[in-house]
């Protein structure tokens, strides 16, 4: 009897037509069946924000190398529940969103379109993983994030990944021959200093864009993922949907009460 090929879904957040979720639809259709359900357009920063006032549209849409492709106007978490409870027949034996262009490394992972595609894979009882290659322009050399995707890949299908398992994979932005390896590391701990340029439109009408520079407060921390990036480390972070504080929920235990 011939083992059957594993289900793998793709989605991302930069849209059905960019680079990065091609490579990633070349590189999975060579371990099993690729079905793809993506945003019909960016979708970068949405988070893990769900469609609930609206409707969803899906359409059929022409992917080269896989078994099942549909464009979906939602969000990209949206687009993991489409694929899972109306459009796919069997459940699929792996999640992949990417590959995204930009870190999601550290704080990043909250904000990210990408990491809550995968993240949703994971809640729904698939091995997931989120591919991202620090670096935001279109054209970018892709043969390190190219070879990391293929080992993440591997290490997921060859080591039987628990079903709740989420990956944050983030891929240095150097050439492929001064990437080091791979580091399992944990998030480090950073944050955004933001503030808001005032431009004008056309019709000389004010509005704000959001820019800001990010700090990493742990830069001496060799078991983080900004650490790994920063020394030419592929990062690979383990991440889980429970938000809870757990060293200050022992701290608040203690607190006293006047209920």
């Amino acid at each position: 009897m011939r083992k059957q090929k594993p289900q793998i879904l793709v989605i991302n957040d930069d849209g059905i037509t960019s680079r990065g979720i091609k490579l990633l639809v070349e590189i999975a259709s060579a371990f099993g069946d690729v079905h793809v359900v993506a945003p019909d357009k960016m979708q970068s920063g949405m988070g893990h924000a769900i469609t609930v006032h609206s409707g969803i549209n899906i359409s059929p849409f022409h992917f080269e190398g896989t078994k099942s492709a549909f464009s979906c106007t939602g969000t990209p978490a949206d687009c993991v529940k489409v694929a899972i409870y109306h459009l796919l027949k069997v459940k699929p034996d792996l999640c992949l969103s990417g590959i995204n262009h930009g870190s999601n490394a550290s704080l990043n992972v909250i904000y990210s379109g990408t990491m809550s595609a995968a993240l949703e894979g994971s809640l729904e009882g698939i091995p997931s993983a989120g591919i991202s290659f620090c670096n935001n322009y279109v054209d970018a050399d892709l043969r390190a994030s190219a070879k990391a995707t293929k080992a993440v890949i591997e290490m997921m299908l060859h080591n039987k990944a628990h079903k709740n398992l989420c990956l944050n994979v983030n891929i240095p932005d150097v050439p492929l021959k001064n990437v080091k390896g791979i580091k399992f590391c944990r998030q480090a701990k950073g944050n955004w200093h933001e503030f808001y340029e005032i431009h004008k439109d056309k019709e000389g009408n004010e509005f704000l864009w959001l820019t800001g520079k990010f700090e990493n407060l742990e830069k001496s921390k060799k078991d983080t993922d900004l650490w790994a990036l920063d020394h030419n480390y592929i990062s690979i972070v383990p991440i889980n949907a429970d938000m809870t504080a757990h060293p200050e929920l022992k701290k608040i235990e203690r607190w006293k009460t006047n209920w």
